[in-house]
């Protein structure tokens, strides 16, 4: 194989250099420089062309060599997949799919040709593997993939076929796709199965189904082990929090639709499994909950289930909802207790993972609903517009409400509430920041951000609405600890979140 000469690039950062020509093309001897980062295409014609791209491997999903269909054709050649971060002027950047294959016949000899083609091949996968993520999900991945077709516009299976599955085949992961039929069916699943024949478990829907995931990995006998397994989350309903939050911490800009599921769909791909905070709630009468995003009572759960029956808007459902609930603005009285996140450094390290063999997850500080809340506690007791708890970056795809959370287990609960004197304009105010996460940016008189590590909330009346993780349940006293990264998620991990 060939050197530098009359190489942009240095010999001692080169790695791989040949001449190939590309397919479909024109001809054009070209040269393909690799580095440990990039890939590099040089035009050897003597005539100007226009510059060829430069790919960095960190986005490549797939690279492999092949023989040409024509028996009587002597070279070698490679097809490799990149999804770059592209983006058309004025418009966010997101995952874009662009495709290179390369022919060589520097040799008279096939095999040698072919032999080529292999060596580039192998490098190039090895290289992108090794690209800033120490424990990247290995080629060859099994992936059990739980997928809801009802949620949002009712897409999420056609969007699967087209989006997320020619990612998966070329990145060489073995998926096994469940379509559910009925609320429960992948909690049922999880509880139930054998769970060593994947591994991992991706989820393509709105909140909800991972919600069932979550609990139905808790409620297994070994759930200690169970709730380590990694998961991805694959956007396909309309809040699609989750899968936003994941999006921000793998340094991609904000995005929607299509273009945040084919991100999520490289996450997979390239991702590595990252902790994920599980918060542990209990209600009266003493039921036991999980959950990996947020508990909201008051407005902010009132657009999100009154708002069902704008379903097939999609995400502007919510927008909708907003409205509608703005004309009547409702409040509601009760208690709201918190421990704050500074009260010592013994318990904000105490929501770690339980000890081996653990067969009850502790919640070590709270006490039963039906006794006082500890001494170091706080409380207010007011009439509240909204009350929301919430430990992950995004509460909806377009809804960047903690900007302050890097990553998907930092073990801190943001407790957000505002009270009765908060208006209308003030609350339109709040939704339209909170879009770009600059809402703790403005002035809003009335409204309240905790970092905590446990809550109570008492509700003097049950005829409001409350939610885990967008799904409806009893307004009833609730309670939850962090339990600071109980869980694993699919994600791709900043210099920070890889010293964890």
């Amino acid at each position: 194989m060939g050197d530098a000469h009359g190489s942009s690039v240095g010999p001692v950062d080169l790695l791989l250099c040949d001449t190939f020509t590309q397919v479909p093309g024109d001809g054009i001897l070209l040269s393909l420089l690799l580095t440990q980062k990039e890939l590099k295409i040089e035009s050897l014609s003597a005539t100007s062309s226009p510059p060829h791209p430069s790919f960095n491997l960190t986005d490549c999903v797939s690279c492999h060599s092949f023989k040409g269909k024509d028996p009587k054709d002597i070279g070698g050649y490679f097809t490799v997949v990149f999804y770059p971060l592209r983006g058309m002027l004025g418009s966010t950047n997101h995952r874009q799919r662009i495709s290179r294959t390369f022919r060589t016949e520097a040799s008279r000899d096939a095999e040698q040709n072919m032999k080529v083609a292999r060596a580039w091949t192998e490098k190039i996968r090895q290289l992108s593997m090794e690209q800033g993520q120490p424990c990247l999900v290995p080629s060859g991945v099994r992936v059990l993939v739980l997928l809801n077709p009802f949620g949002g516009t009712g897409k999420a299976l056609t969007l699967f076929e087209t989006q997320v599955m020619p990612m998966l085949t070329e990145a060489n992961a073995h998926f096994t796709l469940l379509v559910t039929e009925r609320p429960n069916q992948a909690y049922e699943v999880v509880r139930d199965q054998d769970l060593s024949s994947w591994d991992v478990i991706a989820v393509m829907s709105g909140d909800g189904l991972l919600y069932e995931v979550i609990n139905g990995l808790m409620a297994r006998q070994d759930w200690a082990d169970a709730i380590k397994k990694p998961l991805a989350v694959l956007p396909g309903g309309s809040g699609n929090a989750l899968a936003a939050s994941i999006n921000y911490y793998s340094g991609h800009e904000q995005v929607a639709g299509k273009k945040l599921l084919t991100n999520c769909a490289f996450i997979l791909c390239k991702g590595q499994p990252l902790p994920l905070d599980i918060v542990s709630l209990t209600t009266l009468p003493e039921k036991r909950i999980f959950s990996f995003l947020s508990v909201a009572w008051g407005l902010i759960s009132d657009i999100d289930i009154e708002s069902e029956k704008y379903r097939f808007m999609g995400h502007a459902r919510f927008s909708v909802g907003t409205f509608v609930r703005l004309t009547a603005l409702r409040t509601y009285s009760g208690r709201l207790s918190f421990l704050p996140a500074s009260s010592s450094a013994t318990e904000m390290d105490s929501g770690d993972s339980p000890p081996a063999g653990s067969t009850v997850l502790e919640d070590h500080l709270l006490v039963p609903l039906d006794q006082p809340i500890p001494s170091n506690w706080h409380t207010i007791e007011d009439q509240f517009v909204l009350v929301l708890a919430l430990y992950q970056s995004h509460l909806g795809a377009e809804h960047f409400t903690a900007p302050m959370v890097k990553g998907p287990g930092e073990g801190c609960i943001h407790l957000y509430y505002a009270t009765s004197g908060i208006s209308r304009t003030s609350i339109i105010k709040l939704f339209m920041a909170m879009e770009k996460g600059t809402h703790l940016d403005q002035d809003i008189p009335y409204l309240t951000h905790l970092p905590v590590l446990a809550f109570r909330i008492e509700p003097y009346v049950s005829t409001g609405i409350m939610t885990v993780d967008g799904e409806a349940i009893k307004c009833s006293p609730i309670q939850g600890q962090i339990h600071r990264g109980l869980g694993r998620v699919i994600s791709i991990a900043s210099k920070s979140q890889c010293k964890q």
